[in-house]
């Protein structure tokens, strides 16, 4: 692995554990064995570390969505994995890198925001075609497919930092189960 990835791959375990502010290039250069200043050789900033950052973020989100799309699931089992994707993040004691940075939003450089809103759309432009294709025969929608996308998102979101925060994994299922639920139409 080349360093720029490994920097990346550092900084992204760091913001899913601590946060943006919540580590310095000095977190960085220990664990992966580098001097601070060649850091800076790779991202100038952290500004520029943040939204290469959630640039790579966004990519590997693509990718697991790409992979479930290329499953040939029904739409309620492709809901079920992308809720799986949130499950694994507190299976491994993280936050969704998007969530962590938009609880973050306030004090992160105006140059990054672009980027993370670009996170979320994916994520609801996603979810708003699975819903869209669910509801055929497997979805009852009592809003569009985007509002239930969102509220999703929402939800999964606030799921996760609940149950990080409060060790409730049970509470996480409990959520993740009531949206799938929710949706199914019954018969």
């Amino acid at each position: 692995m080349e360093m720029k990835e490994r920097i990346l791959t550092s900084a992204q375990r760091l913001v899913q554990q601590r946060g943006f502010n919540g580590f310095s290039y000095a977190d960085i250069a220990k664990e992966v064995g580098i001097r601070k200043a060649s850091l800076h050789h790779h991202f100038p900033s952290k500004t520029d570390l943040g939204v290469a950052l959630i640039q790579s973020y966004t990519v590997q989100l693509s990718n697991a969505l790409a992979g479930i799309n290329s499953s040939q699931l029904a739409p309620k089992d492709k809901l079920a994995a992308y809720i799986g994707i949130y499950r694994n993040a507190l299976s491994a004691d993280c936050m969704c890198l998007g969530g962590m940075l938009a609880s973050e939003a306030i004090t992160l450089d105006n140059s990054m925001l672009p980027s993370l809103k670009r996170f979320f759309e994916l994520n609801v432009n996603w979810l708003a075609n699975v819903l869209t294709e669910g509801s055929l025969h497997e979805f009852k929608l009592t809003n569009s497919p985007e509002q239930h996308a969102r509220a999703i998102l929402s939800a999964l979101q606030g799921a996760l930092l609940i149950a990080r925060a409060s060790g409730d994994h049970a509470g996480f299922e409990q959520t993740g189960e009531i949206l799938r639920q929710g949706l199914l139409r019954e018969g």
